[in-house]
């Protein structure tokens, strides 16, 4: 049992040692703070891809052409009105839509900017149903409307994009053309995504004339039920179509919860492997706890002998070695996650300033709770060893020791 004597005991050898017990309080609260800060912002990404995955595109797949780099940007493998048709007719296929990707230049007086103008029927807004985003200003486009864009939220803040930000009714310049802004995206959190531009398909058409227009991404909303089926006969539909042979495909179709779990497995080998270094960091630092506590006990052999001989059992000394590791553990495990929580805050902050909203990270009690447990058993554990032997020392030998 741990007594009020024995704790106050214990609290004073730690304040007389306190240069040893600081250093190990840091090489334990150093390895919290890692496993603190790894969690919470893994946790973040998973609160991110579980938003995804429960938004409306469980229906949803997807069907790109499997040229290099961004979508639409290889022309080499392209989806075409032919290709829509074909998936259009496969059973189990309800809605069917194709967006353009297009390279544009986008101009604010002399200051130039490259990014991504997205062609999409707004009768179909099942692109943006992936995304999980709406209109935050203004307006959505409206079917066939040319002469118009919806921008990203970043072209909303001063000096994100440009010096000067935009409005509703503003004009842009798009590749030489003025353009009529009608509304504005939500954030999505990722400055790529924050900077696109959105069209109609036939805007596209106008602003690209003399472009093979292909393409990039194709979207249909699909039984949901019975959606390995249907991935499978959209495939089978596109090789007769398109003339080839199985498993010679130019193209790939995945369902988007296929993509998100492919997200979520590549993000558990990265976290797993992070946490496994934290991990061997918090082992060192265990070893390097139970090195003080040995050390402790070889100092004290004479005055754990006069505790004994003056009536102390064996149980009071092992409780007191033992309080002694999980206190200095307690102590590194609030340390570690208060340092965690502070760098986590001030990162996710700058992150979310720089456009990369979605990397925030996630906070939960048992977060907190756990890893100061964690440190905690830790520090006990690694003191359990040198306890044992403190307890099972002889008196008479004790007295002895020099």
């Amino acid at each position: 049992m741990f007594s009020i004597e024995n704790i106050k005991y214990s609290l004073r050898n730690i304040k007389h040692r306190k240069t040893r017990s600081i250093l190990t309080i840091l090489s334990i609260f150093i390895g919290i703070t890692t496993i603190f800060i790894f969690i919470s912002f893994g946790w973040g990404l998973y609160a991110y891809i579980q938003d995804l995955s429960s938004s409306t595109s469980a229906d949803k797949i997807i069907i790109q052409p499997r040229g290099t780099g961004a979508p639409g940007l290889d022309t080499t493998f392209k989806l075409t009105d032919e290709d829509l048709d074909a998936i259009e007719k496969t059973a189990g296929v309800y809605e069917v839509t194709g967006a353009y990707f297009k390279v544009a230049e986008v101009q604010q007086g002399h200051q130039k900017f490259y990014t991504f103008l997205v062609g999409m029927d707004p009768k179909k807004p099942m692109l943006m149903e992936i995304s999980n985003i709406g209109i935050i200003k203004g307006r959505d486009l409206q079917p066939r409307e040319t002469g118009s864009v919806a921008l990203g939220y970043n072209y909303l803040i001063e000096d994100k994009i440009f010096p000067n930000s935009y409005d509703i009714n503003d004009n842009i310049e798009i590749n030489g053309q003025k353009v009529k802004i009608v509304g504005f995206y939500e954030a999505v959190g990722s400055p790529q995504d924050d900077a696109q531009i959105y069209t109609t398909n036939e805007f596209i058409e106008e602003l690209y004339p003399n472009d093979t227009n292909s393409y990039g991404w194709v979207v249909a909303r699909v039984d949901v039920n019975n959606i390995d089926k249907v991935i499978q006969d959209v495939e089978k539909n596109l090789r007769k179509e398109r003339g080839l042979e199985e498993g010679k495909e130019d193209f790939f179709v995945q369902s988007f919860e296929d993509m998100i779990d492919s997200y979520a497995s590549a993000l558990n080998i990265i976290i797993g492997f992070v946490i496994l270094i934290a991990l061997i960091s918090v082992v060192v630092s265990a070893v390097n706890t139970a090195n003080t506590m040995i050390t402790s006990v070889l100092e004290r052999i004479k005055e754990i002998g006069i505790i004994k001989s003056i009536g102390a059992r064996n149980s009071e000394i092992f409780t007191i070695f033992l309080f002694e590791s999980g206190f200095l553990g307690f102590v590194a495990g609030v340390l570690g996650v208060l340092l965690g929580y502070i760098s986590t805050y001030i990162v996710g902050r700058v992150l979310e300033s720089l456009g990369w909203g979605f990397l925030a990270p996630y906070y939960n009690i048992y977060l907190f709770i756990g890893c100061i447990l964690f440190a905690t058993i830790t520090g006990a554990i690694s003191g359990v060893w040198p306890a044992m032997n403190a307890s099972k020392i002889n008196p008479v030998d004790a007295l002895r020791y020099e």
